[in-house]
């Protein structure tokens, strides 16, 4: 299995970044997938999850509101719509597959990605 996330980058604050994430190796329509994202210093944290058919989201309350995440399941994709950036959404995301629905903690996460450096500046 191999979740390759893609688009991070430098951006300024007040600005709108796309993540993708590119999922081989498992049958991705079956797969509750999330984003999560970790600073330097600071533990792994839950971002945002949607469920296999992508009826289902949800968001740390962090992003609730600037965040959206949205899936194609014909591509095996899964994305995260980040807007209205703040410096401290500076982090590497990661993406992840779970067999488990509404998955929001790392230990029920099962697939993850190598992650991609966001940075915002002020």
């Amino acid at each position: 299995v191999q979740l390759q996330a893609s688009g991070g980058g430098l951006v300024q604050a007040g600005r709108s970044l796309r993540l993708s994430c590119a999922a081989s190796g498992l049958t991705f329509s079956r797969y509750t997938l999330g984003w999560f994202r970790q600073a330097p210093g600071k533990e792994r944290e839950f971002v945002a999850g949607i469920s296999w058919n992508g009826v289902s989201t949800y968001y740390a309350d962090s992003v609730k509101g600037r965040f959206t995440i949205f899936r194609d399941n014909d591509k095996n994709t899964v994305y995260l719509l980040m807007n209205s950036l703040k410096p401290e959404d500076t982090a590497v995301y990661y993406c992840a597959a779970s067999v488990r629905d509404r998955a929001t903690t790392t230990p029920d996460y099962d697939f993850w990605g190598q992650g991609t450096h966001v940075t915002v500046s002020s």
